[in-house]
Order: structure tokens, then sequence, then C-alpha cells
């Protein structure tokens, strides 16, 4: 009966009856309460057992075959769709287990989860208070309280899509402020443009000149020490050898913690030159940023107050889920929204019943947004800064554990003395150990942290990064991070590599 009165009311345009919706609510609620309960089985409530692997390796082509990728017509049963999301966590790598080492984030955070859980099923997108009112309101909080710690007295920024965004962001902006002109007139008619970073900077440096029209070649990059820190001598002379070419320096790039030896460059003095020069001043924190939170280790960026911008990354070192990246400006005159607004009239008009300076999107080089800062702020409320702090603490506390186990232990020899979460070094087998250093020495050494990451990721016991790097054959990075970490996996890091290389 209940049938027969839809389909005589029932509204038909081309064909399609659009009486009542399409979706079935009470069946995907129902999957998605299975399918939560999934992720809290195999991910959350497996996150610190130490005794799952953290990747159960398989080649491409038999994943392929496992996961069954390929799209039909007709859509697949629940159960179906509920098995591929558990073979989904079975064959990923478990990033949130205590012994995933391999890169500059790890761990799990529950309360910036939650947050993530909130914003995926509101799914707001953050550009206008009209649409996302609690969320730009948090990112402003946010931003002031990283401005608050940066040590400027006032500012400016925006969440973005990582740090090599924050990169491009600050370099454009450096650009702006250098020729204004140039957002209307374009490239032409421009001087040769030179931007200077260290021989340890990110690459997104070079992405970002390129993408920009900059070109590489106009990236100068300074000559570090042992240590990998710029060398500020190095930099003055860089920025000589560019005015005698009759090129425009406009920006230097420093940075906070470099992606491979944890190197903190001289801020102080980078400053001072930038200072007598009239140059930008963008300080790469992506990696280092978060030591500002730590009383006892933010004398590593000492002098970070005198940039013009800062990118910071909550999402690697206070594990705020990737992605949380903030580009942070000290002048707060409007400089982010004029070199970046294009002034939409129907997402940006002045005629709102509100405050519509609270319309912040057109700040940003993108139209949709995601609410990263909420999962920092959801975080940072919970825990509070003494939270945070520990947090920054005990990684560091690990990561010296760590070298001082390296020092007592024969066949293990440190690149440097990390003043970061970076721990650097060989793992020297018992056949070459006396060996004399010399090229053939070196030609085995190289060949040896490949097989060791081999068998460590077949067995599916840990996780543990390996490079070659300026002329040094290939050595681990162990990076400290999770809070999930104990003394214990430290000493099983060892124990395993000396393990997994026994007959090399």
């Amino acid at each position: 009966k209940q049938e027969m009165l839809q389909k005589k009311s029932a509204v038909l345009v081309d064909g399609v009856i659009l009486n009542g919706p399409i979706m079935d609510s009470k069946a995907g609620e129902k999957f998605l309460e299975e399918a939560c309960k999934i992720i809290m089985e195999e991910v959350v409530q497996k996150a610190d057992d130490v005794t799952e692997k953290v990747c159960e390796w398989q080649a491409p082509e038999k994943l392929k075959q496992i996961l069954d990728l390929e799209m039909r017509d007709t859509g697949e049963c629940h159960q179906k769709i509920l098995q591929l999301c558990r073979d989904v966590i079975k064959y990923s790598v478990k990033t949130n287990h205590p012994r995933f080492f391999n890169q500059l984030y790890a761990g799990i955070d529950y309360y910036s989860l939650v947050a993530r859980f909130i914003t995926e099923a509101l799914n707001p997108s953050v550009y206008t208070y009209e649409v996302s009112p609690v969320f730009l309101l948090v990112e402003e909080a946010v931003i002031k309280k990283m401005i608050e710690f940066i040590g400027w007295e006032e500012g400016d920024g925006i969440f973005n899509p990582g740090g090599s965004v924050s990169n491009m962001y600050a370099m454009n902006l450096a650009r702006y402020k250098f020729c204004p002109e140039i957002k209307e007139k374009g490239l032409s008619g421009l001087p040769r443009l030179v931007l200077f970073a260290s021989e340890e900077c990110h690459y997104s440096m070079k992405k970002a000149a390129s993408f920009l029209g900059i070109g590489t070649e106009n990236v100068y990059f300074v000559k570090t020490d042992e240590r990998g820190k710029m060398i500020p001598e190095e930099l003055e002379k860089q920025v000589q050898r560019a005015r005698k070419e009759g090129s425009a320096p406009f920006l230097v790039c420093a940075t906070a913690g470099t992606t491979v030896l944890g190197a903190f460059d001289p801020l102080d003095k980078i400053a001072d030159i930038c200072e007598n020069h009239g140059l930008w001043l963008h300080v790469d924190a992506s990696w280092g940023g978060s030591a500002l939170i730590s009383g006892k280790h933010r004398r590593l960026l000492h002098g970070i107050h005198r940039a013009d911008s800062v990118a910071w990354n909550p999402h690697k070192m206070l594990l705020a889920g990737i992605q949380c990246c903030a580009l942070l400006v000290k002048d707060n005159s409007g400089l982010l929204k004029k070199c970046y607004s294009a002034e939409a009239a129907y997402l940006f008009q002045q005629d709102k019943f509100y405050d519509v300076s609270y319309d912040t999107g057109d700040k940003s080089i993108q139209c949709s947004r995601r609410p990263d800062a909420f999962k920092f702020w959801l975080m940072w409320k919970a825990l509070g800064t003494t939270g945070l702090e520990e947090r920054v603490n005990r990684a560091l506390a690990l990561a010296r554990y760590l070298v001082e186990e390296i020092k007592k232990r024969e066949g293990f020899q440190l690149l440097l003395e990390p003043e970061y979460a970076n721990v650097c070094f060989w793992y020297i087998p018992p056949s070459l150990r006396k060996m004399e250093h010399g090229p053939e020495f070196w030609q085995k050494l190289h060949q040896i942290a490949p097989i060791i990451k081999e068998r460590m990721m077949k067995k599916g016991s840990m996780m543990l990064g390996y490079q070659p790097h300026w002329g040094k054959v290939n050595f681990f990075r162990q990076v400290v991070i999770s809070p999930q970490v104990s003394r214990e996996d430290m000493d099983f890091l060892l124990d395993e590599i000396e393990l997994l290389a026994k007959d090399l």
C-alpha cells in the first residue's frame, strides 16, 4: 500500500524519481558502526602492542591481488567492504607502532584522533565564518598561541597542507614584499631574483623556486659546518656574490631542525646579515619548531623571534596528526591577504551581517581548506602546555639514552653527537670490523643498511630509515617522537639490528 501511494505521488524528472532520499541511512549507520569497531580493535587498541608487526610486507603485484582494487559497475555488499577495511589496515604500515622510527612523524594522540573523527564527520571547509564558525575561531586562537612561543608581540598566520607548502607561501610572500607589482604584472620586467638556503635545507626550497618561476639555479646553497649548520660567513659571501652579479637577493631560508642530521642554523647571526642587507628571513622550523614548547630545549631556536616568517608542523614532534602545519608571519598589517587575496564575490561578500574580518580564507592559496588547527587545539586543551613540553623532553631524553647505548656497543658508530631527536649511526658487522677504512670498506658498509632494512620490513619487527649523505655511505637515522616509545624499544632497536645482521 505504501509503495502504491509513493508511485501515485512520485515526481519524475528525466526518468529519475525525486521523492525521498536515495541513501539508506539506517544501513549506512550500521556499516559505520561496524567499521568504527574494526578501527578501534585493529588500529587504536593495538597501537602500543609491540608483539604486533609494524608492517605486513607484500610486494606490489601480490598486494594488488590481495586487495582486489578493481572498481565495478555494481557496488559490493557491506560484508565485503568491511573485509576490505580489515585488509587495508592489515597491509598498511602501522605508524602508531612504538617501533616505527622511519619518518619525522609517528605515534597516536587520542585527542587529536577524536578531533579528526569530528572534522571528517562534519566535513567543513575553513574559508568563511558562516560555514566554519568554530574552526575559524580555533585557528585564530592556535595561531595566536604559536606566535607567542616564537616571541613575537603580534603576527598573522594560516594553516596549510604541509611544511613544503608553508615554505612556498613564505617564498612567495617575501617576493611580494620585495616587489608588490608582481601580483598584477607577473615576472616580466623583474630583475633576477636570488634566495639563499643552506646545503642541508629541505628539498621543498628547490621545488618552490621552480613552481614560483624563480628557478632552481637562483637558489644559492650556503655551505654548512660538520654538524650541518649554515655558516653565516659563507652566507655573507653568497649575498655579496649575488649583488656583484647584478642579481636581486630577497630571501634567506634558515632551517631549525634539518631533515637528516637535525641541525639548527645559528638564527641570530643569520638575522644580523638579513637586517644588514634588507632580506626577508624565513625559518623552516617544520621539524624543530616544537622545541619552542620546551623550556629546556627552546634555546635550540635562539633568535627565531627575529624571523619574518616561520614554518612549524605540530604533526611531527607533537603528534597532532597529519597534516597539521602552520605558516606564521610577523607582519600584522594584512600582508598575507594582500599577497593572496582574489576577492571572490560569491564567498567574501563585504555586506554580510557579521564581522567579515573573520572570513580569513582569502589569505590562503586554497579555496577549500581543512580545519587542521582543530586537531592541535583539542590536544593542547587536553594536555596543556606542560603535557606537550613533557613529550618533547622525553623524546630528546630517549634520543640521548640511545646515543649513550650506541657508544657502549661494539659495531655501532655515531656520525655525530645529535642536538635533537635525530640519531645517525652506522652498524658495522663483525666481518668488517678489522678491515682498514679504505674505499673497499666504505663500499661494503654502504650495502649493509639496505639489507638490514629489507630484513626488518619483511619480518615486520620495526621500521628505521637510512640514507647516504654528503659523501657519507648509507647510515641509519633513528628518530624518537612517539610518547609510546620506551627505553625498552631503544634497547630492542640495537638488539634487532645485531640479530638481523649477524651473518653479514
